[in-house]
């Protein structure tokens, strides 16, 4: 007994008897004859854990959810939009370079490392509460938003993995869709801007992000596929690039991670210029919540159909699809047809979202085992990236010239994920 007991992980069931006293899975799920098999995680595991997620990533668009406030109260330019966004998401790379440089995810509790992140997001978050603030201080506090969620997002996904090992792709299909939904959550708040200031959507947020923390620290432990990492590497970050299959998905996500922030920060732009041009009357903040939220039921959808189909192949033909809109939507705007319109951004609010826990879970399943959540980190940092640079080109064409073809140029992200989705060599 006293070998079964050092070589089985907690949680694993032995001929009825239950071993808590070791701490990593073992490879063979047989040893001296006896079957081992894991009992199911605890219910309540995912709920809390998509609910921390939704929690804690509404931080992430809560300056874009008030930015006409922002722009009012404290006498921002007409970048507001692209400078505050990008400093969220160049804040976020930072933190998630440090984190993967660091290895923290995999030597450190989890749960620990979420809740620290999100007590201090919450804190930046409230900072846009200063009277003092200016376009810089802004522009900083976006930025340390940004960086504690990079102990929030790819480590809630981290969390999963560490449970969830079958079925991994439906598990972050909820996950990711909670951090969808979170992110459009400002939106819907500032939609009932006759009931709450825009000083009060801020504070709901920080209070979300704190609870979140709380929730996650307090209720759910380390998984049991987890396999930390005693000692720091800082090779981590190109060792993970060595297998193909690894490389093949970070690829198809960093295509996705092209088109996907900047539609998002600029769907409220989007519903103005189209409400503007074609004398129509739209709910501004209502439809942005809806457009960029219902992506949260597509990648819960996504996780099901991924199940049947394969994460690859779901995580293609939404690439496909996205890709397709990025080339339509001129033809559409300019057909001026206000439910047509909306239809169509609902659609494309879905297909863009809907690849990306799918991305996350081929990452995850061809990552090293003992560096899965600096992988997710290393991948996310490079992707929100690459966000910066077409959020920053997007902008700075849409002031020289406010034609609506200029959105064409997300397609360049799809197109890009796509080649090396469907090549040989992806295969």
């Amino acid at each position: 007994m006293l070998i079964l007991e050092n070589a089985l992980a907690p949680n694993w069931d032995v001929g009825g008897f239950l071993c808590l006293d070791a701490c990593q899975t073992p490879k063979n799920p047989y040893i001296l004859g006896v079957s081992i098999q894991m009992n199911k995680p605890p219910k309540h595991i995912l709920p809390i854990i998509v609910v921390a997620q939704f929690c804690c990533t509404s931080l992430w668009f809560a300056s874009n959810g008030v930015m006409q406030d922002l722009v009012y109260n404290f006498g921002l330019g007409t970048s507001a939009v692209g400078t505050l966004t990008s400093a969220v998401q160049f804040g976020f790379i930072s933190g998630t370079l440090l984190f993967a440089l660091l290895t923290l995810t995999d030597r450190f509790s989890p749960s620990k490392v979420f809740l620290v992140c999100a007590l201090w997001g919450a804190a930046s978050n409230a900072l846009l509460l200063w009277e003092g603030n200016s376009t810089i201080t802004l522009f900083v506090f976006r930025y340390l938003t940004g960086f504690f969620l990079a102990g929030i997002y790819p480590v809630g996904m981290k969390i999963a993995a560490d449970y969830f090992d079958k079925g991994l792709g439906t598990s972050l299909g909820y996950l990711v869709g909670a951090l969808v939904v979170g992110t459009a959550f400002p939106h819907l708040l500032k939609n009932f801007d006759q009931l709450l200031s825009w000083q009060q959507v801020i504070t709901i947020t920080s209070v979300l992000a704190l609870s979140g923390g709380v929730l996650i620290w307090t209720l759910v432990p380390n998984g049991p596929y987890r396999k930390p990492s005693q000692q720091l590497q800082l090779t981590a970050f190109f060792q993970v690039f060595k297998n193909r299959q690894f490389k093949v998905a970070a690829f198809g996500y960093f295509g996705h991670m092209w088109e996907l922030y900047a539609l998002w920060a600029f769907v409220p732009v989007l519903l103005t210029t189209f409400a503007e041009t074609h004398s129509s009357s739209l709910s501004v903040p209502l439809w942005s919540f809806a457009v960029i939220g219902v992506g949260g039921l597509a990648c819960m959808l996504g996780g099901h159909i991924a199940r049947n189909k394969g994460s690859k192949s779901t995580a293609r033909t939404a690439l496909l699809l996205s890709g397709c809109c990025c080339v339509l939507l001129p033809l559409v705007f300019v057909w001026g047809k206000p439910y047509f319109f909306l239809a169509f951004l609902l659609f494309w609010g879905m297909v863009v979202a809907a690849d990306s826990p799918q991305f996350s879970t081929l990452v995850a399943q061809n990552a090293i085992p003992e560096l899965k959540g600096t992988a997710l980190t290393i991948v996310n940092c490079i992707g929100f990236a690459i966000s910066i640079v077409s959020l920053q080109l997007l902008s700075f064409l849409l002031q020289q010239t406010p034609s609506i073809w200029t959105y064409t140029l997300l397609a360049l992200g799809p197109a890009f994920g796509l080649y090396h989705l469907i090549t040989k060599k992806g295969d």
